[in-house]
Parts: structure tokens; sequence; C-alpha cells
């Protein structure tokens, strides 16, 4: 064959292109034709099953889709790890240099990717959810390697051999970023099937994908296309299996209070206009996408909207009860020594609870640098305990925490093991506990048991 002749595969946009096609016959399946160029196009993450087609069938290409960073990684000080975490970095390697591994938070799942870093060598691009973790990869690849560090992110657009960017830049520049590196590590990978971020992957070529998550799955199920933006979850370990020797070893203890007699009239009155509705139009509560198909319903039925309304009441009763404030004070009193993170669902709650116990507050309206100073007056004990309302549950490194109070929640597994990892990094001599305080005669209860159950 002449080289005139040959199929040419390149980069477009984030695509691959295939150019000077003669017999479509020849071709993978997952392309389609483009009127407006007159090529076959796919996404640029099927290049690798693209080159590997072409292999099987003894088909010649002129390949010039990657135009990778130039890069030279050299490893500062050696990286050792725990049985599992060999483990770990063996699967993914058998597994052909794609998937998912999930583990505890504290159980070194950096570590993992940096060892595989250290193994290739290759052009690297790391995606994490925020600029807090862009920073804690940034002194971690500082302390092991000697190699240029770029940052995408936070205002920065700097490409190097190995580059970390937040999930917010790597989307809005998927393009630019879709053929430069070799090596995908996708830090808390349960953020990426959401129907923007999964953009970095599809428009990726990069051949080897590692996602990392103490918690894979998601309520909107999404995480069931993992296996094809980033691999299958290859190893994967409970906090239990690891507990007591390689993370702290941890007790969830359940208090169960009682609502006040107002509350429970409240509360019954509104569950009851709830059930109703379903009962009354025979509709299923299985599973998330049942109460999403709900509100979606509500906005063109009255009825619907009275009963999701009456459910948010419940639910806000239950998860604010006057008893459980009292309970928090209990464990507060007992635990004054100990470095203690305070979740709730909502604001309101967490405002209520800073007033009236005089401590800090963090929520999605603090201002960064107020944040900052908060978590760091905690690193160093000048303040032992901090309230918030799901912003804490990822994305910050609080290793002197032990104790978690968890006073509401949405009830899915992913929240529960995200605010148990804030405590479970060792701690010599002390026993890590969450506390979770639930509102007996709700439907709190039965959710709490179905989590504990999956730890």
């Amino acid at each position: 064959m002449q080289l005139g002749d040959m199929i040419e595969l390149s980069y477009d946009r984030g695509t691959i292109v295939l150019k000077n096609v003669h017999d479509p016959s020849v071709i993978p399946h997952f392309f389609r034709y483009d009127r407006r160029t007159l090529n076959y196009r796919a996404f640029a993450c099927k290049y690798s099953e693209t080159i590997n087609f072409f292999s099987k069938n003894k088909v010649e290409v002129k390949d010039n889709v990657l135009r990778l960073l130039k890069c030279k990684i050299r490893l500062k000080r050696n990286i050792s790890l725990y049985f599992y975490q060999r483990e770990a970095v063996e699967s993914w390697f058998k597994k052909g240099m794609r998937g998912v591994i999930s583990l505890p938070t504290g159980s070194g799942k950096t570590r993992i990717a940096l060892k595989i870093i250290a193994e290739l060598k290759v052009p690297t691009l790391i995606v994490v959810p925020t600029l807090e973790l862009l920073e804690q990869w940034r002194k971690r690849i500082s302390y092991y390697f000697d190699t240029e560090i770029g940052i995408f992110g936070g205002g920065k657009k700097d490409l190097s051999c190995i580059t970390i960017s937040t999930y917010d830049s790597a989307y809005i520049n998927a393009e630019i970023l879709g053929n430069k590196f070799m090596l995908l590590i996708f830090d808390e990978v349960h953020h990426l099937p959401s129907p923007s971020y999964r953009q970095i992957a599809e428009l990726n070529a990069a051949p080897y994908r590692l996602g990392l998550s103490a918690t894979p799955e998601r309520e909107d199920l999404a995480h069931l296309d993992l296996p094809e933006l980033v691999g299958e979850i290859i190893y994967s370990k409970a906090p239990r299996e690891l507990s007591g020797k390689y993370i702290a070893d941890f007790d969830i203890i359940r208090i169960k209070v009682k609502l006040s007699e107002e509350e429970k009239k409240a509360y019954d009155k509104n569950i009851q206009v709830f059930r109703r509705y379903i009962k009354t139009h025979n509709i299923s509560m299985k599973k998330p996408s049942d109460f999403e198909k709900l509100v979606m319903r509500s906005g063109l039925d009255r009825d619907a909207r009275i009963a999701i309304l009456a459910w948010r009441e419940a639910r806000k009763i239950a998860f604010n009860s006057v008893s459980k404030i009292k309970a928090l004070k209990e464990i507060l009193e007992k635990h004054r020594n100990d470095r203690i993170i305070i979740f709730t669902e909502n604001n309101e709650m967490v405002r209520r609870i800073s007033y009236e116990f005089l401590i800090p507050e963090i929520t999605y309206k603090t201002p960064l640098e107020e944040r900052r100073s908060i978590l760091e007056l905690f690193r160093t004990g000048e303040i032992n305990a901090i309230v918030t309302s799901r912003v804490l549950e990822e994305g910050i490194d609080v290793p002197e925490a032990n104790i978690a109070i968890v006073i509401s929640g949405t009830g899915s597994k992913r929240e529960f093991i995200q605010r148990l990892g804030r405590i479970l990094r060792p701690k010599k001599g002390k026993k890590a506990i969450l506390y979770e305080i639930v509102s007996s005669g709700t439907s709190e209860t039965a959710i709490s048991w179905r989590r504990r159950k999956k730890v």
C-alpha cells in the first residue's frame, strides 16, 4: 500500500477523524460519517480501541492523533505501598491500564496513583473536584518527583509533563487537552459521569485511565457509565476491611431521639399527605429515579406538588428536631478534648448550631479565605469543632479529626461514607467515632440502618 493510499487518523476538537477511507467496511462500527468534512469521526476516547481494531485486522494506518507534551519524570523518593495498594496497582496493569480503584478515605489512593505515574513516566493529566485537592496533589507530586507540574485551574492554564486540573477547567478546555496526555487520573471519579464532566473523558484520546473514589456509586446510577469512560471497578476494599491497622479503628453509634409532641403531629400530618398521594396514584418509590419522576410530575399536577411540599416539610421536621440539639450538646460535652466535625443537611441548622454552641461554620456561602482560615485553626487545635452543611465531605485533608456527628443527611451511601472518611486517617491511640443522630418514628431510622449495613 502506498503512503498516499493509507488511512489517516488525526485529532480534531475532541474527536478522532479517519481520512482517506476507500473501503468503509474496514473501519470500526462506532465511527460515524461526517457529511460536513466528508470523513469518518468518533469521540477521542475511542482512540485506543481504534488502534487495537486496525492492528487486529492488519490494516495499516498513519496515526497523527497524539501530540504529547514533552516529559521527563525522575523519582526523588521511593513510594512504598501496603499490600492492598500493591494489589490495586497490579490489578490496574493487568486490566489493560484502565479502571477504577475504590478504597476508603485515608487508605492511600493518592499513593497508588503516584506509584502508577512512577512506573509509566508518561504525560499525565490529574483531574480533581476542588482547588484544595489540586494543591494537595501538587505538594505530593513535588515531594516524590522531580518534574515540571502544570496547574490548570484557579485562573492558571499551565501545561506540563504532569498537569493537575479541576473538573471545571478540564471540562471547559476538554478539546484543548484531548491529545496531549497518555494517562488520565480522575480523583473522586464519581463526579465524572455527570452530563458535563463526562466530556473530559469522551473528548480525550489518552489510552491509560485511572479512577479513584471511596464511593464510585451514584444515586442517579450514572456510575454505570464509568466502564466506558474510565474502566470497570478493578479493585475495592470497604472501611471495615482496613480499619485498625491501615486506617483508624472506628465505631458508628446511632442515637435515636424522639420528636416533641408538636413536631410529631406536624410530621405525621405532612407524611400522610405524601403517602396518600403515592398510594392513590399507585406510584412506586423503590429507587431515586422514582422520586425524580414525581418531582417532574409536580410541575403539571397540583396535588403532586402539594405532596412534594408535604414530604419536604416532614423531612425538615425530622432533620431539625429540638431533641437533636440536646443530644448534640451531650456528645460535645463528652468529647470536649477531641476534634469534631458536625454535618447537617441545611444551612438553617448550621447557623443554629454555630450560634448556640459558638462553633465556626462552613457552608457554600463561606468566602474561600475565611474557610481556609477556619480549617487552619482547626488543624492547629486553636478550635476543636466545626459545623458544615455538605461542603467538607470531600476535597479536604483533616487528619486531626476523630469525631464526626451527623445531625441530618440525604441517606445516600456515598454521603455517609464520605462523612465517615473525614475521621478515618490513622491517629495514634485514638479510635474514630461517627455519631448519627436520627429521629425515631421517621424515615430517617430505616435509611440509617440500610446505610450502616454497607460500611
